[in-house]
């Protein structure tokens, strides 16, 4: 566990006209008066472990609050979300929660300990990532148009770091709307996914950037297109999948704050606020964008829509794909 060390935050005055509203808000004005536990369903030094870690930061930074960074990864992250969705619905125990937990692992397990639309509050969207479509550096494939022209003629391998994972869906999505037939080979994580399309053993693989971005600034991989809305920083020249003839194509990897359903919506929002301010900040802004990550923000309930949206989206994908984990 990590603990943020800095003092709380002081009462402040909610000024309401009714007597039941003045009586929520004086036990609420006080929040937090208590670390927050942040349960973050994956191991230390994972993607989303370090992507919340950094956001946490700066919120206590600018806030005073503390937060405690509980691990509890296992089940594809399911176990941790389990715990939020049974914790107490008093604002001190939140998730982040991300495409696999709530988008995919719907459609992936055939039961899951709780319900992704009805367990969990929405809080604040943090961040998004696209998938890297990329191949080997002498590969004959330097374009989006080649890929789908050679799958034409023969069977091409799709490396993925895991069955359900964003890339294999983001890949399972890409094929279907392409028209195209991809065999999917998954390994246990990006490690070893990467050394077998380096050496030869599969064609294509849709990675998160901060696993290939190094690759392939240094040679040994090409990018041929990214799956985000717009181009990143992190990869000027690469253009996306809609640019590449699949207008309105998206498939992000994105994190999210969400709390036990139920949570007073006062402190939804004041957590809400906290964590938008925070996500402003230049210097974590310029710091997710050398990851190739794109700072997201907005209001809990867009979250809440947008969690629906990619629910529907993704589990559409799952399915078509025939991929199960259980």
């Amino acid at each position: 566990m990590t603990i943020f060390h800095l003092p709380t935050l002081t009462r402040r005055s909610l000024g309401v006209a009714l007597l039941l509203a003045a009586a929520t808000a004086s036990a609420q004005s006080g929040y937090p008066g208590q670390p927050v536990r942040l349960v973050v369903p994956f191991p230390p030094a994972g993607g989303t472990d370090v992507l919340t870690r950094l956001v946490m930061a700066e919120v206590t930074q600018a806030t005073q609050w503390n937060f405690i960074i509980d691990n509890r990864p296992g089940a594809g992250g399911n176990i941790g979300l389990d715990m939020v969705a049974k914790a107490k619905n008093d604002g001190y125990t939140l998730g982040t929660a991300q495409t696999a937990n709530l988008a995919i692992n719907p459609s992936l397990y055939s039961k899951l300990p709780f319900d992704t639309l009805k367990d969990f509050a929405p809080v604040v969207l943090l961040a998004s990532q696209p998938v890297v479509l990329v191949v080997r550096a002498d590969s004959p494939l330097k374009t989006v148009a080649d890929l789908k022209a050679r799958a034409a003629r023969q069977a091409l391998n799709m490396a993925s770091p895991g069955t359900g994972t964003v890339g294999h869906i983001a890949g399972e999505m890409f094929a279907r709307r392409a028209g195209i037939q991809l065999t999917h080979v998954p390994y246990k994580g990006a490690g070893p996914a990467i050394t077998d399309l380096i050496g030869g053993q599969t064609d294509l693989y849709f990675a998160t950037p901060p696993s290939v971005l190094q690759m392939i600034k240094g040679g040994k991989l090409r990018a041929l297109a990214v799956t985000s809305a717009k181009r990143i920083p992190a990869l000027a020249d690469v253009p996306t999948i809609a640019e590449s003839g699949y207008a309105g194509f998206v498939a992000e990897d994105w994190k999210a704050l969400v709390a036990p359903a139920g949570t007073p919506d006062a402190v939804i929002q004041q957590l809400n606020k906290a964590t938008n301010t925070a996500l402003q900040r230049p210097e974590l802004i310029g710091r997710m964008q050398e990851e190739g990550t794109t700072v997201r923000g907005g209001t809990s309930a867009e979250l809440g829509a947008f969690i629906k949206t990619e629910h529907e989206r993704w589990g559409a994908a799952v399915k078509a794909s025939g991929a199960r984990a259980d």
